[in-house]
């Protein structure tokens, strides 16, 4: 009878952890009767090739005579099987190398055939649980963004099934003991069968402006009254979205820079510290969402001087924000106007994409890292 424990986190969308089923018994003992078989004609192999050796072959013709006695092809012999050690050596080849080439090739058929077996029953069973969703959350894209948003609606109960095209990703998702079809999320046949139209909310998180707008203009066709929440990169993705039928719209590297705010209008985080323990905590909220920030010194010649961030902004390509301005002398001012112009000697906090390209958009908009 299931605990309660187990029926929650089946309402959640969550299925138990896989237990170890007759046809998983199954395939595993065909591979350990198929490698079994295979060491034992290897072995077969090697003592014959040495057996011929020992009459005085090379080696090339002892292995090329062991292949056509094991694989049966029936080809005449290399040299003469003219004496009684020879005779011994070819009958007992052909007795064990025939024999083990039979029970590989069993074997063999055996395994890939409870393989697919235990394949079709698993997409069956998972296709039979998502069919049963009503008023399910879809999360297109297992990444960052949608393993955390997978592991916080767990936690919550939320019933939900992921979406994702890599079958290392729909791995993590089912061994998580999630719900998950493999698929590509903008084919609309791919959304009917996780349910979208069932569905209450959908949230597309993957890294692709593109194919985030595409995914939001085919679930909202397939179902008006569904709530979807998009991921957008660049800023200027936002209106697209929207107009394609997004309910909302979340750019993470303005929730980094949000949360980068918040996390400095404490007094004792004003002044950062590489190394200080506030500095250290940004960066572990920051890397979960792919994002990351640095410092960058506006020169006493750069030709930033006089500008307004806004336009610093707009010359990094949207890719990366201005969260706090350390002015030379002065107090920090924390969420500075876009219209705030620069003056040589402030140091800048910015945060962008995680990695190099936070670097070259420093590049862009003519600011040097200081961090």
């Amino acid at each position: 009878m299931p605990s309660a424990k187990t029926g929650a986190r089946r309402r959640a969308g969550v299925t138990p952890p896989p237990r170890r089923t007759a046809q998983d018994s199954a395939e595993a003992a065909s591979l350990g009767r198929l490698w079994a078989v295979i060491v034992f004609m290897l072995c077969v192999a090697v003592t014959a090739t040495l057996a011929y050796m020992e009459a005085g072959w090379k080696l090339g013709d002892a292995l090329y005579m062991v292949l056509l006695t094991v694989y049966t092809v029936g080809y005449r012999e290399v040299r003469p099987i003219d004496t009684a050690w020879l005779r011994f050596v070819t009958m007992t080849t052909i007795i064990l190398g025939c024999t083990g080439m039979i029970l590989v090739t069993g074997f063999l058929v055996q395994w890939l055939t409870a393989s697919q077996v235990r394949r079709l029953l698993s997409g069956g069973r998972m296709q039979s649980d998502v069919d049963r969703l009503r008023d399910h959350v879809i999360i297109c894209g297992f990444g960052r963004i949608g393993s955390m948003a997978a592991q916080h609606l767990a936690t919550g109960e939320t019933q939900f099934v992921v979406l994702d095209q890599s079958e290392g990703r729909l791995a993590e998702a089912q061994a998580a003991g999630y719900l998950a079809i493999q698929g590509d999320a903008t084919d609309e046949e791919v959304l009917r069968a996780a349910g979208v139209e069932r569905a209450r909310v959908l949230a597309t998180v993957l890294p692709s402006d593109a194919a985030n707008v595409f995914i939001t203009l085919s679930a909202r066709s397939l179902n008006p009254h569904l709530q979807i929440i998009a991921r957008g990169e660049a800023p200027s993705t936002e209106s697209k979205l929207i107009q394609a039928g997004a309910s909302q719209v979340v750019l993470p590297t303005h929730i980094g820079a949000e949360r980068i705010a918040d996390m400095i209008l404490f007094p004792e985080t004003a002044h950062f510290v590489r190394d200080s323990p506030q500095l250290r905590e940004m960066e572990t909220v920051l890397r979960r969402m792919g994002l990351g920030f640095d410092m960058a010194e506006v020169g006493a010649q750069a030709p930033l001087a006089g500008l307004a961030i806004g336009e610093v902004e707009r010359r990094a390509g949207g890719a990366l924000f201005v969260i706090q301005v350390e002015r030379a002398g002065g107090e920090p001012i924390t969420r500075p106007p876009k219209d705030y112009r620069l003056a040589a000697g402030d140091n800048l906090l910015v945060v962008g994409r995680d990695g190099g390209e936070i670097n070259a958009a420093l590049a862009a908009a003519g600011l040097t890292p200081s961090l």
